[in-house]
């Protein structure tokens, strides 16, 4: 796919999630998301960048975690995104977090500037994983550490089938090799290209908590990366895809919900003199 394209195709996808992600999300991906934060090693008066920040689920966090002194930058594709995400911050009273659209590639900012530089499940959807990697060790400072998570492997997130089940109808373009960063070392070689040093990876096995179909289906088709795609889904086509996406996750079922298993990487790297 051309990367012109994926990138309007993340951008606008993720607008049309952003509505909904935090509630289909938030606990699912928390798991992963206080990992990252608990290998950075955030201390006050620290400046970090949250990289496709999303509704700023780690941004947050992060900049609490730099006070008094600290401050942290979250950019995403998405304008939604950031939109929410600052208005998130308003109403926590979070002052020391703003948010800019930004190219994960092609970062408008100076060169070692940061302390600290932190990609929660967004190096998935870059058209150019390992460019985004070294945007990330240029703005960082000496002994700055990076922090990445990505989904893992396809056969442990269970709720994988959704992507083919998409493609069947309407052509997404979404995230052509979205689990290959969680295969094998594949996210350790990627930070090590980009010239980043004493890398350290964590696999966490977790599990997604739906209570119930229509809960599962929202996060699968709204709150995601293929909301884009299913926004021109006729209500035929919306129930079809429904029946089979529930059909590819069935032995997940419990009583009227899903617990679906998955899998994320995390990955520490440090810019070394």
């Amino acid at each position: 796919m051309e990367p012109q394209l994926q990138r309007r195709v993340q951008r606008y996808g993720w607008d049309k999630a952003s509505d909904h992600y935090e509630r289909y999300w938030r606990e699912q991906l928390a798991p992963a998301q206080e990992r990252m934060l608990h290998l950075a090693e955030l201390r006050p008066g620290q400046r970090v960048l949250d990289i496709a920040c999303g509704t700023g689920l780690v941004t947050l966090p992060a900049a609490r975690a730099v006070q008094p002194g600290g401050e942290v930058i979250g950019t995403d594709l998405s304008e939604q995104m950031v939109v929410g995400a600052a208005a998130e911050a308003r109403r926590l009273n979070v002052d020391n977090a703003r948010f800019e659209r930004m190219d994960a590639e092609e970062l408008r900012l100076p060169d070692a500037s940061f302390d600290a530089a932190l990609c929660g499940l967004g190096l998935m959807y870059v058209p150019d994983p390992l460019q985004a990697a070294r945007e990330m060790y240029r703005v960082l400072r000496w002994d700055g550490v990076a922090v990445a998570a990505v989904w893992g492997q396809r056969d442990r997130c269970g709720w994988a089938e959704i992507f083919p089940i998409v493609d069947s109808r309407v052509e997404s373009d979404v995230c052509p090799l979205f689990f290959q960063l969680g295969t094998g070392d594949a996210l350790r070689y990627a930070l090590e290209a980009a010239n980043f040093t004493d890398v350290i990876v964590d696999r966490i096995t977790t599990t997604l908590h739906y209570p119930s179909a229509e809960e599962a289906i929202g996060a699968a088709f709204v709150g995601g990366p293929v909301a884009l795609a299913y926004s021109r889904f006729d209500g035929t086509t919306r129930e079809a895809a429904h029946a089979e996406y529930l059909a590819s996750i069935a032995n997940y079922r419990h009583s009227s919900g899903y617990d679906i298993p998955g899998e994320f990487v995390i990955a520490r790297g440090v810019k070394r003199p």
